[in-house]
């Protein structure tokens, strides 16, 4: 039977949700409601005067080649960083779950590249990219391979997607070691009395078990590469070479900042939003279906 708290006071329950809702108001509901008005004004060169322009920054946006470019540059970024983020995870976890002597400080190696912040993990990656002697560029160079990410579209994309992926990694790891770390141990040494191999009870018992745990960091780490890998980008691109790893979020700072288009900077921010609330609203309406709770 579910046990409910009851409040002798009315106000109580309302006096101690107050200080989480105002948070929420000034750090989300506020800024969100200044970058809708924002994106339905423009400004003068200066920022000395605004007029109202209704949805002309958007029809602006719509019609920028370079703005269209930037959402199937954000959707491989993002691919990308979602599916080699949660497959090596998953990975690592496995391979720590069977660790017998060693594991915590195998376990907090694993744990600490989510303590480094992300513009520096981004120069980190950039300096042993960096050509001609960064030390994975001249291992490249050594094999034959001519890496160049000031040039090549692909190589500056390689750069950003390592550098989110191993940034992001830690937070995957340490969700799916817990979730492994639940499953009963009898199901799966009763399936390997059976006679069922390592693989096969992967993927009949255990990959099953962790499906929710898979979705909530599908969702997480989504999330993480539209929002959260712009210092990133930052740090190692600046969107370069031309546009090619210039995705949605660092548009968004690009034109407001450095090109002054604050009405639509905000029009892109705008966008943003609604596309990560869409992509989230389609995860739980279609992903969810198959996850086993």
């Amino acid at each position: 039977m579910e046990k409910r708290v009851r409040f002798n006071s009315r106000w109580l329950p309302w006096l101690l949700v107050a200080p989480q809702m105002a948070v929420v108001l000034v750090f989300f509901f506020w800024p969100a409601a200044q970058a809708l008005y924002q994106s339905l004004l423009t400004q003068d060169a200066f920022g000395m005067s605004t007029e109202f322009v209704g949805m002309e920054n958007f029809a602006r946006l719509f019609a920028d080649s370079t703005y269209l470019e930037s959402f199937q540059t954000t959707a491989i970024f993002s691919l990308l960083v979602a599916v080699f983020g949660l497959g090596l995870a998953l990975l690592l976890a496995l391979m720590a779950d069977r660790v017998i002597h060693g594991a915590a400080i195998y376990k907090t190696l694993l744990i600490w590249p989510y303590a480094v912040a992300a513009a520096v993990a981004g120069v980190l990656w950039l300096f042993m990219f960096n050509s001609p002697m960064g030390v994975v560029a001249f291992a490249l160079r050594a094999i034959g391979f001519n890496w160049n990410h000031l040039l090549s579209a692909g190589d500056a994309m390689t750069l950003i997607v390592v550098a989110a992926v191993w940034k992001q990694i830690s937070y995957n790891f340490l969700f799916f070691l817990a979730g492994l770390q639940s499953i009963p141990r009898s199901l799966i040494e009763a399936a390997a009395i059976d006679g069922a191999s390592p693989w096969r009870r992967f993927w009949t018992i255990v990959f099953p078990l962790l499906s929710p745990t898979t979705f909530f960091l599908l969702v997480i780490n989504v999330v993480y590469a539209f929002f959260d890998t712009f210092a990133i980008v930052d740090a190692t691109t600046h969107g370069g070479p031309g546009k090619a790893t210039s995705i949605l979020v660092y548009k968004v700072y690009y034109d407001g900042f450095k090109a002054m288009d604050m009405g639509g900077s905000a029009a892109q921010s705008v966008i943003l939003m609604v596309v990560v609330v869409a992509l989230t609203v389609l995860q739980f309406r279609f992903v969810e279906r198959r996850v086993q709770y």
